[in-house]
């Protein structure tokens, strides 16, 4: 499970950022999650609520923010929304797309005390 190390990664982003704002507490932390990002949300929950115990994040109102993988294609350049790095264009079939979002992982924002 891979999503533990993710939010031990959050954990210490957190606690380095308010460590740098001379702060104590975080009450909210902003997540951007992409489609793509192959994070298994239900593995994220688990690990979250096992790891953030006795950590600044503990009492932390989480918001998650879902970005919508999109791509684009090689051949006619539509862009589409896709669930797949293997998804044909819907407009010309082609195989062979650029990802433009999906796999974002990243602290968008910290609120802290």
């Amino acid at each position: 499970m891979h999503e533990l190390s993710i939010v031990m990664g959050i954990i210490d982003i957190a606690r380095n950022e308010i460590k740098k704002a001379n702060l104590h507490k975080v009450e909210t932390i902003e997540i951007e999650i992409g489609t793509l990002a192959g994070i298994e949300f239900e593995a994220l929950d688990f690990a979250w609520n096992m790891a953030v115990n006795n950590t600044v994040l503990e009492k932390a109102e989480r918001k998650i923010n879902i970005i919508q993988a999109t791509a684009k294609c090689i051949s006619c350049g539509y862009i589409f929304n896709t669930k797949s790095v293997f998804d044909q264009c819907p407009k010309c079939n082609e195989l062979f797309t650029e990802i433009i979002t999906g796999r974002e992982l990243r602290v968008k924002a910290i609120t802290a005390i």
